[in-house]
């Protein structure tokens, strides 16, 4: 047992009191089961909650097992309303013979479909075995387990069968990172992507892996819906799974949770519900953006997506999104800006340092924002550089220097190669490998990856940057005033709807999303058209005086 054992010993025991037999248990599952049983009463409340709505297990299972543990294995537990809401369009769907959970846990969309198809039987699959017994138990309670096959097995190495009819696939597939997959198990994706006529990527997560199983367990007519992480909606590595729902899997319905609506609880991981046939396909895919789970209602509502919309677009998570309105005048940020992420260092550790805390002449010493937080901390503009760290940047040509800067710098150059700094890919494509190479400094710096909105900053001391935070390069020489206007807008008026979400709710604006983002033409924000941008950029011109 992982996490606090007595907690989870007095779980299993919680499961066997509710009435799971143990006889029709696996191996595994029966290595957890102890002999003491909670007091009647407990079990009693227990039997209540569940019969409630509740998860009581699922809800013990969290505070039992470290976020850690279950994080490694994947494991977030489902809100009843969202089960509720993808079983209410399985329900208007179809009505399936059997049922398969992939990914069970405590057994909630098990339990739930098979309230929903009385004449159904269904299979809940789990690779923990405390899990199972927890979908067992919760299962005993509604007197619905008899219907199930629980099994202790990998979804990706189980057989489902072949039956005669209509069968639902529906849950919440682990979602676990790419760098926590065995390489056995990428083998199998990418050998399955090839069986199945996609590409594949070695940077997809677990969640990926469960609708490719799924599309090689379907027979035509079968249906499904997950609910996972929305980051394969937008990023490079989703492209497999994109093509996947347009080809062996028939994408019907896509619903994005908004990046602010984190729907599992205490996780910090965004959400889409993916609903899918196998067989022929309509012309068309509704997309809709939620905003909480209790909104979700039957699904079913959105807009309607042209499929050769969804097969041309790298991106899917803005497609069935409103556009909001803009006034007539306003222009992409483009069009005055162009926006560069800040340099990679390739050794942060050896080029990125304290002032005071190296031997190397000024001139070759940048204050630099080298952490995004620094701009976050900021009132809008930086005005002092004493707080930042520096980046050494050694010019390729420096033996026009005087002889005591050279023997410094080349001091310093001897310690970088010692300590590996000389190696990989970035310092390998450098002219020299000792030279940084930093971008001019940028009037304007902005985060670009957070659970918030970009900030946007005033450089007034003219620091450089690095690749955790990006300039803004004006096309034209704006004044200090012009700049603030636009600094104000920006601040007030960007939203994470503009960028792309992973999963962990992070929100990120790629240089060319953030210039992208509308704003109001110079001419409008001199007329005034963005309330108190004239004022405030009076304001901070004279600040930074």
């Amino acid at each position: 047992m992982h996490g606090s054992d007595g907690g989870l010993r007095t779980l299993v025991s919680s499961c066997v009191a509710l009435g799971v037999d143990c006889a029709r248990v696996t191996d595994s599952e029966r290595a957890q089961v102890v002999e003491a049983v909670p007091f009647e009463v407990e079990t009693q409340r227990l039997r209540q909650k569940i019969l409630a709505g509740d998860d009581p297990l699922g809800e013990m299972f969290c505070a039992l097992r470290s976020s850690s543990d279950r994080r490694a294995a994947g494991q977030t537990f489902t809100p009843l309303e969202i089960v509720q809401s993808m079983m209410n369009w399985a329900q208007g769907r179809a009505t399936p013979s059997r049922v398969v959970d992939p990914g069970t846990g405590s057994g909630r969309f098990i339990v739930e479909a098979m309230k929903r198809f009385p004449h159904a039987k269904g299979i809940a699959i789990d690779t923990d075995p405390i899990a199972l017994l927890m979908a067992r138990a919760n299962a005993h309670v509604w007197g619905v387990d008899d219907r199930i096959e629980f099994r202790l097995a990998d979804y990706r190495d189980t057989v489902i069968e072949k039956i005669d009819g209509l069968t639902l696939y529906i849950g919440n597939p682990p979602y676990v990172r790419h760098h926590e997959i065995q390489p056995r198990w990428k083998e199998w994706y990418a050998a399955t992507a090839q069986e199945l006529g996609v590409p594949s990527s070695k940077l997809a997560g677990l969640h990926s892996y469960f609708f490719f199983a799924t599309a090689k367990y379907a027979q035509p007519g079968d249906i499904g819906a997950f609910i996972t992480s929305s980051e394969w909606l937008d990023v490079n590595y989703g492209v497999s799974l994109r093509r996947l729902l347009l080809s062996a899997l028939t994408l019907e319905e896509i619903h994005v949770f908004d990046p602010t609506s984190l729907p599992f609880a205490n996780t910090q991981v965004t959400g889409v519900i993916t609903c899918f046939a196998c067989g022929d396909a309509s012309d068309r895919v509704l997309m809709s953006r939620v905003d909480s789970s209790s909104g979700l209602g039957c699904l079913g509502q959105g807009i309607g997506v042209k499929r050769a919309v969804l097969e041309s677009s790298p991106r899917w998570s803005s497609i069935g999104r409103s556009r909001k309105k803009h006034p007539q005048g306003f222009v992409e940020l483009g069009e005055y800006f162009r926006v560069h992420r800040g340099t990679v260092t390739g050794a942060n550790r050896v080029w990125v340092v304290r002032k005071d805390d190296v031997d190397l002449p000024e001139s070759v010493l940048y204050p630099s924002v080298t952490k995004a937080r620094e701009l976050f901390a900021s009132e809008n503009q930086l005005t002092s550089s004493s707080h930042l760290k520096c980046v050494i940047d050694i010019p390729l040509n420096y033996d026009s220097l005087d002889e005591d800067s050279i023997d410094r710098i080349e001091r310093y150059i001897a310690h970088a190669r010692r300590v590996g700094a000389d190696q990989g890919y970035v310092v390998r494509h450098r002219k020299a490998w000792w030279s940084v190479g930093l971008s001019a400094d940028a009037p304007i710096l902005a985060t670009y990856m957070a659970r918030r909105p970009p900030r946007f900053v005033r450089n007034i001391v003219r620091a450089r940057h690095i690749n955790v935070v990006h300039g803004l390069y004006p096309r034209e020489n704006y004044s200090d005033h012009e700049l603030a206007m636009f600094l104000h807008f920006l601040n007030r008026n960007v939203e994470l709807s503009d960028g792309r979400t992973y999963a962990g709710g992070l929100t990120k604006f790629e240089p060319k999303e953030m210039e992208r983002i509308m704003i109001p033409s110079l001419d409008l924000l001199r007329e005034g058209a963005c309330d108190g941008a004239s004022e405030y950029a009076t304001s901070l011109v004279a600040c930074s005086a």
